[in-house]
């Protein structure tokens, strides 16, 4: 595991139930120059959904992917955390960011 990816996976673990970030934000914090760079780590993630890769989104509040795979299980798993998701997004997602 590169040290990068232990650095987001740590920064991760931070969100709490029923919030979410997005790629961007944890990329700016960890000062990671690419937002794809986290996405692609967390595409990766060997301890989902315990390290909580289903709680970032994309910056305009589309889900992304999960697990390398679709989303209908990070819809699922965001939906039991209290998050409404309509199609491919969570609604009013500015009101649940997390910014660290």
């Amino acid at each position: 595991m590169t040290e990068n990816a232990k650095k987001v996976y740590n920064l991760i673990s931070q969100i709490p139930v029923g919030k979410i970030s997005t790629y961007k934000i944890v990329a700016d914090k960890l000062g990671i120059k690419s937002y794809r760079a986290v996405g692609q780590i967390l595409k990766r993630n060997p301890d989902a959904p315990i390290v909580p890769c289903h709680r970032v989104i994309k910056t305009n509040g589309e889900l992304g992917g999960y697990a390398g795979t679709n989303t209908p299980q990070k819809i699922k798993i965001l939906q039991k955390e209290g998050l409404q998701v309509e199609g491919n997004k969570v609604v009013n997602y500015s009101n649940y960011i997390y910014k660290f």
